[in-house]
C-alpha cells in the first residue's frame, strides 16, 4: 500500500513527524506495511524551527499512491497554487484517499474535497474556516472526521488519532493497537471525543475518568450506564449531562464503541464463535452484537472477520 506525504508552503516539524511515525516507520513485525515517500510540488528544501533544514524530492506530478497525507498548510494562504490543487484532484479522481492534519483542512476545503462532507480543524482556526468556507459542514469539538476517502483532524496530535483510524481500517484493530502501543498512546480515541480548548476539563480520581477506566476493564460483564454513573458517584442525569459535555457523544455510544473494539479484536485473532465473542465483549447475545456492528460499522461481524483475518 503506497503512501505519499506531501509538503506544501511551509514545514511543520511535529505534524510531519507524526505522518512519518505512522506511515513511514519500518514495522518488521508485520509481513506487509505501507511504502511511503515524502515529496513536494514546489520546493526541495524546507526550513524548520531551531535552524533545522529538510530536503525532500521535488516532483512535477504526485506519484501514484493509495493514500496522500497533508501534514499541514498555512492558514493565511487564501488561494493555493493551481498545480497543487490539480494534483490533489487528480489523486482523488483516481480513487486515492486523502487525509490532512490540523490546518491541512484549509487546503482540502480550497480544493473542494470537503464539499458535502463534515470537516474540522484546530479550534483556534475554527472561525476562520467557517467564514472562508460557509458552505462546508464544519463540526466543532471533534478530534477528526474520516469517511474512508477523505479525512481531516483537529489539533496536531489529533492527526495521530486520525492516522491510527486509517491504519485500523487498512490492517485491522490488532495492528492499529500495536502501532498505538509503540507510540505509547491510548488504543483508541474516537473522532467524536472533544477537543481540549481553552479550559481543559480536569477529571478527578473519583470522577468520570476512573469510572470509564473501570468500565473498560469490565466489559466481559453486561454493565449498564447506570453502573458507570454509580462508579463516578453521580446521578444518571448528572452523569449523562457531564459526559455529553466532555466527550461530545452519549455514554451509551461510548460504551458500545468500547465493546465493539473488544469484539473486533477477538474476531481478528481468535476462532471463537459469535456467541462466545458477544459474551466476552459485553453484549447480551449474538443478535445484539450483530445489531451494533450494523449500526456503527455498517458491516456484519463475519464480513469484518473475512476482511481482516488475513492480517
Amino acid at each position: 500500500m503506497r503512501v505519499t506525504i506531501l509538503l506544501t508552503e511551509q514545514l511543520s516539524l511535529f505534524e510531519l513527524g507524526c505522518a512519518v511515525e505512522l506511515f513511514a516507520m519500518p514495522r518488521p513485525e508485520f509481513t506487509d506495511w505501507y511504502r511511503t515517500q515524502i515529496v513536494s510540488l514546489s520546493s526541495q528544501r524546507y526550513t524548520g524551527l531551531a535552524g533545522s533544514t529538510l530536503l525532500c524530492d521535488m516532483v512535477d506530478t504526485l506519484p501514484l499512491s493509495d493514500l496522500l497525507v497533508i501534514p499541514s498548510f498555512p492558514v493565511g494562504v487564501i488561494q493555493p497554487e493551481e498545480k497543487l490543487i490539480a494534483g490533489l484532484l487528480e489523486h482523488h479522481q483516481r480513487g486515492g484517499r486523502i487525509i490532512s492534519f490540523c490546518s491541512g483542512s484549509f487546503l482540502l476545503a480550497a480544493a473542494g474535497l470537503l464539499d458535502n462532507r463534515v470537516a474540522t480543524t484546530h479550534w483556534r482556526y475554527a472561525e476562520q474556516f467557517k467564514q472562508r468556507f460557509p458552505h462546508i459542514r464544519y463540526q466543532d469539538n471533534i478530534l477528526y472526521e474520516y469517511d474512508g476517502m477523505v479525512g481531516c483532524s483537529a489539533g496536531s496530535a489529533a492527526g495521530i488519532d486520525l492516522g491510527i483510524e486509517v491504519i485500523r481500517r487498512d490492517f485491522g484493530y490488532h495492528r492499529a493497537n500495536s502501532v498505538a502501543r509503540r507510540l505509547v498512546l491510548p488504543a483508541h480515541r474516537s473522532g467524536g471525543q472533544a477537543q481540549f480548548v481553552e479550559k481543559p476539563v480536569t477529571l478527578t480520581k473519583t470522577g468520570i475518568s476512573q469510572a470509564l477506566d473501570w468500565a473498560t476493564n469490565n466489559l466481559s460483564s453486561v454493565i449498564t450506564i447506570d453502573d458507570i454513573a454509580k462508579k463516578a458517584s453521580m446521578t444518571r442525569r448528572t452523569f449523562d449531562r457531564q459526559f455529553n459535555k466532555n466527550y461530545n457523544i452519549t455514554a451509551l455510544q461510548w460504551l458500545s464503541e468500547r465493546k465493539l473494539e473488544v469484539a473486533k479484536s477477538l474476531l481478528e485473532i481468535t476462532d471463537l464463535s459469535i456467541d462466545e465473542i458477544a459474551a466476552r465483549s459485553g453484549f447480551e447475545n449474538a443478535v445484539t452484537l450483530r445489531h451494533n456492528f450494523r449500526k456503527y460499522l455498517s458491516i456484519s461481524p463475519m464480513q469484518y472477520k473475512r476482511t481482516f483475518c488475513g492480517s
